[in-house]
């Protein structure tokens, strides 16, 4: 089963696709989901993708109408969308200071409401089990394109802009001490994380779009000793999942955002629990030694 998986794998272009597009997300999703995590916003992920959806309904209820012009891929619409709820989400995280989680439940709440508004009055909703739960393999030139140049924007980011990233992170009152615009790099960060989101939305999905990007980074920092190394090991683990995950879907008949998940969270829980068996180890040792 293993050898018809790889001779199909280089044997047919959309397996190819997908395993470039997996590669690439599989370095994409821990890089700003390392950032999520620091900033205690794991939660925001599935908010946005929610809210990303909004315009993929949007842009099935305007082909329903017979509007196509630039909507013939919902990726387009559900884009907008995902940068429009990221906006928001930072509007009311500034608005609610002291509560600044209530944002993320106001856009979800929309997000979903807009969403099941839009799919009722839409003919054509057939695809909607794919960005419900994503499937890799049946990514398109047009959204390995679309995943190419965002990462290629967020590599060119992080190379020019990561410290002041890190820095705005991890401590703002350290940040504006040291001349960072907190203000405009969260602003920055926001709507990059919003562009990811959108375009992982078909391989990932909306109920999985978030573990592709906090899973990973959760293994990394079982082992880990600094951000660097914690962001290092999140990606070994991230492209792991992604290639076991293929092999799962094409074994299985599973859909492949599902089975990445699926590993992600088997790698997370082997490390969790190594981890602890090593630890214990280390203590039993110590009494030993001290007794």
């Amino acid at each position: 089963m293993i050898l018809s998986f790889f001779s199909d794998l280089f044997a047919y272009e959309f397996m190819l696709r997908a395993l470039a597009a997996g590669i690439v997300l599989g370095i994409l999703a821990p890089l700003i989901g390392s950032i999520v995590v620091v900033r205690r916003l794991s939660f925001i992920a599935d908010t946005l993708g929610h809210f990303s959806l909004v315009g993929v309904s949007a842009s099935l209820l305007l082909s329903t109408l017979g509007v196509s012009v630039f909507f013939e891929e919902p990726l387009f619409l559900g884009l907008i969308f995902s940068v429009v709820g990221g906006l928001l989400i930072e509007l009311f995280r500034r608005s609610y200071k002291s509560y600044k989680e209530i944002s993320m439940v106001i856009v979800i709440s929309l997000g979903t409401a807009l969403s099941a508004v839009f799919f009722s009055k839409a003919k054509a909703t057939g695809s909607i089990y794919t960005y419900l739960f994503g499937s890799i393999l049946t990514v398109n030139n047009y959204y390995m394109y679309a995943i190419l140049i965002t990462f290629a924007l967020v590599a060119l980011l992080f190379l020019f802009f990561g410290k002041q990233i890190i820095a705005v992170s991890f401590d703002e009152t350290s940040a504006k001490f040291l001349g960072i615009n907190v203000n405009v790099f969260q602003l920055i960060f926001m709507v990059t994380l919003s562009v990811v989101v959108s375009v992982m939305l078909e391989s990932a999905g909306v109920l999985l779009v978030s573990s592709m990007m906090i899973i990973p980074v959760a293994a990394g920092m079982k082992l880990g000793w600094s951000f660097r190394s914690t962001l290092i090991i999140a990606i070994f683990f991230s492209e792991l999942s992604v290639f076991l995950g293929l092999w799962m879907a094409y074994s299985l008949k599973i859909p492949s955002g599902a089975a990445i998940v699926s590993v992600n969270i088997v790698i997370l829980l082997l490390v969790a629990s190594i981890k602890r068996i090593v630890q214990k180890r280390q203590i039993a040792k110590m009494d030993k030694e001290t007794s």
